[in-house]
């Protein structure tokens, strides 16, 4: 009897990771397909389209060999730049901020592509730097203007958002580097001092709104207050096993707001409720504990920065959505990873993914000798 041939290249994925990310994309589409009334279009269909696109994307990423990433570094972050610059040009404004550039087939939004990029630039930075060097400016100076240049840009958007993840990615890999303590000890009191004065020269009214909502949401809670207000009032009216498919008052009438977007997982746990909410972070913790394996198994240093960067871009998109959601932290505008309709979204965590893949294959280069 013969035996069925399967290709290398299908077995030699990590199904332990992909069929669970299926999974919560599915669940995700369905969260979707009734937010929109029981419809597949405009976000159900194209959401679960997206993530089978861009994952043979990060298949294909996954056998690109390190030289190509660490020889794509700069190149990538010139040209992110360079496509934020034109966002302050001739970007598309929506929501009171100028984030899209029009491409046609879609709306790219270049500040969530350069989360995954100020990763790789100062991964490839920092395991080009010597060793003796580590301690020194030579490590700091390029590497802050590496991350000023794109976060001062993201920030007049303005986007506080993604230009909080862009400066905490950049940060966990000055510290994965090596940089001393005392640097971040005394950024931490920096922040400390300059964010009560930021708070009232550099923020706009939107945002300083946000910050004093999210302190006492009641305040404000038919305006400023009125999104974290119906969140929690979706989330809680759910319970253990939730409303049901279909029958969530909260975002079928409207009073939820962006119930398809930034505020997916209020949607769902009205529906599904405490379980639901826990099959979705069951799904995280196996993406992410896959991936600091990845990272403890990478070769070498320029790999285990990657990889731990791509992690922790993932992490802090999970950890800030949740929170937000919750009224654990201000509305900042960040989507739920795999669940929340957004083509720029799903391509970035899918960039993360697949560049996870690559690491993960690097450290097997006798299986197929990519390096």
């Amino acid at each position: 009897m013969q035996r069925a041939y399967i290709p290398g290249f299908i077995t030699r994925q990590p199904w332990g990771v992909i069929l669970p990310l299926m999974a919560l994309v599915t669940f995700g589409g369905a969260v979707l397909y009734s937010a929109a009334g029981g419809h597949f279009q405009p976000w159900a269909f194209m959401h679960v389209a997206r993530f089978f696109v861009f994952l043979g994307m990060a298949m294909l990423i996954g056998r690109i060999p390190s030289t190509w990433f660490k020889t794509a570094a700069l190149p990538s972050y010139a040209i992110l730049c360079v496509l934020l610059v034109l966002v302050e040009l001739i970007g598309r404004v929506s929501g009171g901020s100028q984030r899209w550039l029009n491409l046609g087939f879609m709306q790219l939004q270049p500040s969530e592509l350069m989360k995954p990029c100020i990763v790789l630039v100062l991964a490839w930075f920092y395991s080009v730097l010597p060793p003796s060097e580590i301690k020194t400016w030579r490590a700091i100076v390029p590497a802050a203007v590496l991350l000023g240049l794109p976060a001062g840009l993201v920030m007049l958007q303005p986007d506080l958002g993604t230009g909080l993840a862009i400066s905490f990615g950049a940060v966990v890999i000055m510290f994965l580097a090596g940089l001393p303590l005392r640097l971040f000890i005394g950024g931490v009191a920096a922040v400390s001092v300059a964010a009560p004065l930021a708070f009232f020269t550099v923020l706009h009214d939107y945002q300083r709104k946000r910050v004093l909502v999210f302190l006492d949401p009641e305040s404000d809670p038919l305006g400023s207050g009125y999104h974290i207000t119906q969140s929690k009032i979706a989330i809680g009216s759910g319970g253990l096993f939730g409303k049901g498919f279909g029958q969530g008052s909260q975002s079928h009438l409207d009073y939820l707001p962006e119930a398809h977007t930034d505020f997916v997982f209020a949607t769902m746990a009205e529906e599904w409720g405490m379980l639901g909410g826990l099959f979705v972070l069951l799904v995280f913790a196996v993406v992410l504990r896959w991936g600091l394996n990845v990272a403890l198994r990478a070769p070498d240093r320029f790999s285990r920065l990657l990889s731990a960067g791509m992690v922790t871009t993932i992490f802090f998109y999970v950890c800030i959505n949740l929170m937000m959601v919750m009224g654990l932290a201000p509305v900042v505008g960040i989507p739920l990873p795999f669940v929340s309709h957004g083509g720029s979204s799903m391509m970035t965590n899918m960039l993360c993914i697949g560049t996870l893949m690559a690491v993960d294959r690097w450290s097997r280069p006798q299986q197929d000798g990519l390096r």
